[in-house]
């Protein structure tokens, strides 16, 4: 589904993304670890192509299409859905009204008519129970007063609506309590299926006890230095980073 080859990407000069490999195929969850400053996010957005960031060599192949020039809205079209760190608010405009008009924007895109009124308050009202929303929540500007559970819920809620073929969640558990980050998790899971994909970027393993990932990843500097499976992260949180520093400098 998705191919990444020797990507390198910087911002206002200063290379933050040193040659990343990766490929994740449909089914899959995979997790992307490491300490500040290493380029998680940065990922995230060059992906989604944020043009804040400059792509200096490598390529982003998304369906066995290269993406590497398209828009945010164009990939957003194709089926990438990117969940923000600090999401924006957008006073004025309600959830519900920000969610049915990205819907049928993607459906105008694909070249199908909107949605009808009444598939898609269908739609809302099964997503919003699976992710207990109230209905009265659904109706408040979009972010605007929104706790950090609500924003995140709210976009896991988008992203039940949007149904992404990839999905990436940057840092989804930051500001959560147990029961936010429970209910946020179910729903992931709940949405995986052997046709769509997730990237799940954390600091800490404490999410993926909840969103159990198929490959782990450790970036440094802008790379991924080691990949494993799920132990991977518990290995990570006994022992930090600093081993795979170690261990990397032992090679040179």
């Amino acid at each position: 589904m998705l191919k990444i080859k020797n990507l390198h990407a910087n911002v206002e000069g200063q290379e933050i993304l040193n040659g990343i490999d990766l490929e994740i195929n449909a089914g899959e969850v995979h997790a992307i670890m490491g300490p500040n400053g290493s380029g998680k996010s940065t990922l995230a957005s060059v992906i989604a192509g944020n043009e804040d960031f400059e792509v200096t060599e490598g390529d982003i192949i998304f369906e066995k299409s290269n993406i590497s020039e398209l828009s945010p809205d164009e990939r957003a079209h194709k089926g990438i859905f990117l969940s923000f760190q600090y999401p924006v608010e957008i006073p004025g405009v309600s959830v519900t009204n920000f969610v049915r008009t990205s819907i049928n924007q993607v459906r105008k895109a694909q070249g199908l008519e909107a949605m009808p009124a009444k598939d898609m308050l269908k739609k809302i009202k099964e997503k919003s129970e699976l992710l207990q929303i109230d209905r009265k929540f659904l109706s408040r500007s979009l972010n605007e007063g929104f706790s950090g559970g609500e924003k995140k819920r709210n976009e896991i809620f988008q992203m039940a609506m949007l149904e992404p073929k990839l999905a990436i969640l940057d840092e989804t558990d930051s500001g959560l309590d147990i029961d936010a980050l429970r209910i946020v998790s179910d729903g992931v899971n709940n949405l995986r299926t052997d046709k769509n994909a997730t990237l799940v970027i954390t600091h800490y393993q404490r999410l993926l006890d909840y969103i159990v990932p198929d490959f782990v990843h450790v970036l440094l500097d802008g790379k991924i230095v080691k990949s494993g499976d799920k132990e991977l992260a518990k290995v990570l949180e006994e022992r930090g980073y600093d081993w795979i520093k170690e261990e990397q400098t032992a090679r040179l």
